[in-house]
C-alpha cells in the first residue's frame, strides 16, 4: 500500500516522539534509582562513621586507669594535717592510716604513690583540674559529693561529734546554746552543721579553721568552747596527746568514708574499689586497721 508524503511525515513524527518519550522515561527512572541508592550508600556511610565515632569517644572517655598504668604514679590529694588517716609525723612524713591503705593499693597496682598535700577547702576542685587522681583522707561521703564525685564503696564508719574540754560544763548539744564553736573549714563537719539549722542557730558563733589540728589549739587555748570534727580523729588525737577533753555522746550526722574520684574515671574507681575489697578478703586491711586502731574498724567487703 502506498502511502502520501503528508501521511508518512506524520507517522515519522509520531514515532521519534514515542522513542523520544520513551526514552526520557527510561533516564528518569535510572536517575531517581541512582539518587536513591546514593542516598542510601550515604545514610550506611554515615551511620558506619558514627558508629565508630561513638566507639571510638566512649574509649576514649574513660582512660583513667591506663593513664595511671602509663605514667606508672597514683596521685593521691590530702589534708596533711588530719591524724591519723592522713599526716606529717616527727621525722616530717606523712603517714596515716589512708596512707598505708592506699600504699597497699598501689603496690597490686604496680605503680608507685605520690602524696600531695592540698587546701582540703578546694579538694574537688583540686581533683577536676587533674593536679590530683583522687581525693583519700577521711573523705566522707555525702550525697551533695555524690554529684560531683565518683565514690568507691564506703570502706570505714565516722560520725560527726562535738568535742570539749572536761573541765567544760558542756555535757550535751543542749549545752552549746551561746556557746563559740570551731570546724575546718570545707569539711563535712561544715556540711553537718549546716544540715542541723536548729543547733546551728543556737550558737553564739562559729569559726572555720584551716585543720583540725588549728581547732585543737582553739580549744586548748580557751579560744573556742568546742570542736565538731570525724570522731575517728578526735578520739585518735585525745589518745596520743593524753589531752584531758570528751567527745559528747549525741552525733551530728552517722556518715562513711570513701575515696573520691573524678565522675567519668570509672576504670581507676573499680580498679582501687577491687583492691581494697580483695584486701578486706586476704585480712590485710584488718591488719593495717588494727595497727592504727587496735581493731578492725573496715566496713568494705
Amino acid at each position: 500500500m502506498r502511502i502520501s508524503r503528508g501521511l508518512a511525515l506524520v507517522l515519522a513524527m509520531l514515532m521519534t516522539g514515542s522513542i523520544f518519550i520513551a526514552g526520557c522515561a527510561k533516564t528518569t527512572t535510572t536517575v531517581t534509582t541512582a539518587a536513591t541508592t546514593a542516598a542510601a550508600e550515604t545514610t550506611k556511610a554515615d551511620a558506619g562513621v558514627t558508629t565508630v565515632a561513638d566507639t571510638t569517644s566512649a574509649a576514649a572517655a574513660d582512660d583513667s586507669l591506663t593513664k595511671v598504668q602509663t605514667a606508672g604514679i597514683f596521685i593521691l590529694g590530702l589534708d596533711s594535717a588530719f591524724p591519723p588517716m592522713g599526716f606529717v609525723d616527727e621525722n616530717n612524713e606523712i603517714v596515716g592510716f589512708d596512707i598505708d591503705l592506699a600504699r597497699e593499693v598501689c603496690k597490686r597496682m604496680g605503680v608507685e604513690l605520690k602524696l600531695q598535700p592540698i587546701d582540703w577547702s578546694s579538694n574537688i576542685l583540686e581533683l577536676n583540674s587533674g593536679n590530683i587522681d583522687c581525693i583519700w583522707n577521711g573523705f566522707s561521703i555525702s550525697e551533695e559529693r555524690k554529684a560531683e564525685v565518683n565514690f568507691t564503696d564506703a570502706y570505714m564508719q565516722n560520725r560527726q561529734v562535738v568535742i570539749v574540754r572536761s573541765d567544760s560544763n558542756i555535757n550535751s548539744l543542749a549545752d552549746m546554746a551561746g556557746k563559740t564553736l570551731c570546724l575546718q573549714a570545707g569539711s563535712s563537719a561544715a556540711d553537718a552543721l549546716s544540715a542541723n539549722a536548729e543547733f546551728k542557730a543556737s550558737l553564739k558563733q562559729v569559726v572555720e579553721l584551716t585543720d583540725n589540728v588549728t581547732a585543737f589549739m582553739e580549744l586548748e587555748g580557751k579560744t573556742s568552747d568546742a570542736i565538731l570534727m570525724d570522731e575517728i580523729v578526735a578520739a585518735y588525737y585525745i589518745t596520743q596527746n593524753k589531752k584531758d577533753y570528751k567527745i559528747l555522746d549525741e552525733s551530728l550526722a552517722d556518715e562513711q568514708y570513701g575515696v573520691g574520684f573524678r565522675l567519668n574515671d570509672n576504670s581507676l574507681r573499680d580498679e582501687v574499689n577491687n583492691q581494697l575489697k580483695a584486701m578486706a578478703a586476704d585480712g590485710t586491711l584488718a591488719k593495717i586497721s588494727n595497727t592504727w586502731f587496735g581493731k578492725d574498724v573496715t566496713v568494705i567487703k
